[in-house]
């Protein structure tokens, strides 16, 4: 079975947005900047590492930057069975899933960033690896250093992150040295996430938390508080809300993923960060990441060979690298054109028909060899509409 995961505040990179500007699935870009009224575009092509570091562009370019790789795989045909994300990567999740509306996870991130930076600007803090250690020696360790500092992500096995006051942070460290641990070192982030100090920064989100609509999952969403699967929309609010004091409990949740039956990890977004802590957590897991519109036909080469554990066939409707899909624009009812039927042959840009008042524009060439949606079906946003064998 296959997962998609999705990263958090770290993975971004200046300019990581190049590679998608020509890309159909660069729409988001647009659509975020018209709900936050701040310029993603630039943020994803033309600012700075140190401008991009700050908490509430990091957090928003990532998101961004995860939606586009998602809509890009989605388009292929490609799914996953069940969804998780690291931190900030759990809004990605759920907006993968159904559970948040893309517009309504926008505004959510980019409020839960400036909340963060708030937060941080008021009490100094930080976050320190440490490295080689187990998990309760790293508890030992912070404990002894008798101050605000708190383990803020288990990641993998012998690598956890703390964070608290830079003080505390740096006894902490020292103690762990002494307790086996082959490295600790501070990371340049500006506020200790995931623990205590960030309180402020919870309750100013649970406010815009409170004002959004949950919908029932499309498939289970691991959740960081509690390293489980959650399939119900009403849980999502308090898990949220918990997670900016609680630890991301990312090694229990790869855990719990194997002990399920998830055997194919696919990092979409910026970076590789987690498909390397899947490599220490998951021996036996298969590893991609999608980051790029190159990786596009190397997953579906992949998922091509990924087998069902219940069904015994092949994922995603027997993907290979020369099928895709056209999906929806947007939520509402479709509405079929003339060219939108079983063994038609389209071109790049031809119209497939409506979603409301916007056209289902297909960005490939090919033969249609479904039609998976219905003249009058209420569809959801980027919901599969055709299933296309591409021109070789």
């Amino acid at each position: 079975m296959i997962v998609f995961t999705y990263p958090g505040q770290g993975s971004q990179t200046p300019g990581m947005g190049a590679a998608w500007k020509d890309h159909p699935s660069w729409e988001l870009v647009d659509e975020a900047s018209d709900v936050t009224s701040r310029d993603i575009g630039a943020l994803l092509l033309d600012t700075d590492a140190e401008e991009l570091t700050m908490t509430r562009n990091a957090q928003l370019a990532t998101f961004i930057t995860s939606m586009v790789v998602l809509d890009a795989v989605s388009r292929t045909g490609a799914e996953a069975a069940a969804h998780a994300g690291h931190s900030l990567g759990e809004y990605s999740a759920l907006t993968a899933a159904g559970a948040l509306d893309f517009a309504d996870a926008v505004l959510l991130v980019n409020e839960r960033g400036d909340a963060m930076q708030a937060a941080a600007d008021e009490q100094d803090g930080t976050m320190a690896a440490i490295l080689g250690l187990d998990d309760d020696q790293v508890d030992i360790a912070c404990q002894r250093a008798a101050g605000d500092v708190w383990i803020a992500n288990y990641n993998a096995p012998g690598q956890v992150v703390i964070a608290g006051s830079p003080a505390d942070i740096d006894k902490a460290c020292a103690i762990a040295k002494t307790l086996g641990a082959k490295r600790a070192m501070r990371l340049p982030v500006g506020g200790a996430f995931h623990t205590p100090l960030m309180a402020p920064a919870r309750d100013r989100l649970r406010k815009a938390i409170d004002q959004i609509e949950f919908r029932v999952p499309e498939q289970p969403v691991y959740a960081n508080v509690d390293a489980t699967a959650h399939d119900a929309s009403t849980d999502w609010p308090d898990l949220l809300g918990a997670q900016l004091t609680s630890p991301v409990r990312w090694r229990q949740t790869l855990r719990q993923l194997e002990d399920d039956g998830f055997t194919t990890f696919v990092e979409l977004g910026p970076g590789t960060v987690l498909t390397g802590l899947v490599k220490r957590a998951v021996k036996s897991g298969n590893r991609k990441n999608v980051s790029t519109p190159g990786d596009l036909d190397g997953l579906l080469e992949s998922l091509s060979g990924s087998k069902s554990s219940d069904a015994g066939v092949l994922e995603g409707e027997h993907l290979f690298a020369t099928e895709r899909m056209v999906v929806s624009p947007s939520a509402g009812i479709f509405t079929p054109s003339k060219s939108c039927m079983d063994g038609t042959t389209i071109e790049v840009g031809e119209v497939l028909g409506n979603v409301g008042s916007q056209e289902v524009v297909s960005s490939f060439a090919g033969q249609i060899k479904g039609v998976l949606a219905f003249d009058g079906e209420r569809v959801t946003s980027r919901q599969p509409i055709a299933w296309l064998r591409t021109n070789p």
